[in-house]
């Protein structure tokens, strides 16, 4: 079991925690970080694209002219694939992109990201982590505290918490995710990940109670 320093919002030290090793010091697995990423952003692909096929174009019920005798091809219809304005052939059609993957997985996955950043030093644990006020100002000073300012950042809380929320999303790079919806795509595609003393709780409650399930 790890044990880590645990970081004031407000400055200086707020003691020790120690961190469940089922979660900060599961075992890295990069080919499930590579399906899990692949099923978050293949859910989140709208598939509205569209095309006519032939069928579906308007117009052209009759030959544009007689089979032979004009020198010509042989044609149809002016809405054949070959015409302008013709229908598309294998066109894309709309269509769910989603695929499923079981909960073992995708709980070994997070485990995983999580584990990785705690291996690389990129994990801090802040006590205090709130704001009173919608302050971009107080967020940034909050982040220099924490001794993260400039980097990519993910904050993870263990509730709402609007103000925070709010003033971290005006800065670049950093962004704030609760607990009930961290994920793979999001812990990797940050440098850094901060979470409250609280939400370490409500992690450990999420996986032990729901399994894991992300």
């Amino acid at each position: 079991m790890a044990t880590v320093q645990v970081v004031a919002a407000s400055g200086g030290k707020a003691g020790q925690i120690d961190l469940d090793p089922e979660i900060f010091e599961g075992k890295i697995r990069a080919h499930l970080f590579h399906a899990e990423v692949r099923r978050q952003l293949a859910k989140r692909r709208a598939g509205t694209h569209s095309t006519k096929n032939r069928a579906a174009v308007s117009g052209g019920g009759i030959k544009p002219w007689k089979q032979k005798g004009t020198g010509r091809a042989r044609q149809g219809t002016i809405r054949a694939p070959q015409w302008a304005g013709g229908g598309v052939v294998f066109g894309p059609t709309p269509r769910n992109y989603e695929h499923r993957l079981n909960k073992k997985t995708r709980r070994a996955a997070l485990v995983g990201a999580i584990s990785l950043r705690q291996k690389e030093g990129a994990l801090v644990i802040a006590d205090g982590l709130a704001l009173p006020e919608y302050k971009t100002k107080r967020a940034l000073e909050m982040l220099k505290t924490l001794g993260v300012a400039g980097k990519s950042v993910l904050v993870v809380t263990a509730s709402p918490q609007p103000q925070l929320e709010r003033s971290i999303g005006n800065l670049p790079g950093v962004d704030v995710i609760r607990v009930v919806g961290l994920n793979v795509y999001d812990v990797l595609r940050h440098e850094r990940l901060v979470i409250s003393t609280e939400a370490v709780a409500a992690l450990a409650l999420r996986f032990h109670k729901n399994g894991g399930e992300a």
